[in-house]
């Protein structure tokens, strides 16, 4: 008995750590991975580098995005660039 007291507050520590921390993060995750798989051609999206645009194509790795800003240039991006999509 004394063994379980003495590792107790190592276990809750673990336990909060796990819902604080590492479980929103999983979460997080999960949610940007479902994000760029539902991604659709047409979408508009923001980039991690601020970059605004209109998805053209995509494929497994690459998005090309269409900007307004330079006379409709079509540029290629990582897939995981994706920050959001504009609704």
């Amino acid at each position: 008995m004394e063994f379980f007291m003495a590792i107790l507050p190592f276990l809750v520590l673990i336990l909060v750590m796990y819902f604080l921390m590492i479980r929103p993060a999983q979460k997080k995750q999960k949610d940007v991975q479902n994000m760029q798989s539902n991604l659709q051609k047409g979408d508009k999206v923001v980039t991690i580098g601020g970059m605004h645009g209109e998805v053209e194509s995509f494929d497994q790795k690459h998005m090309y995005i269409r900007t307004e800003d330079v006379d409709g240039a079509v540029l290629k991006f990582d897939r995981v660039a994706l920050k959001e999509i504009v609704k």
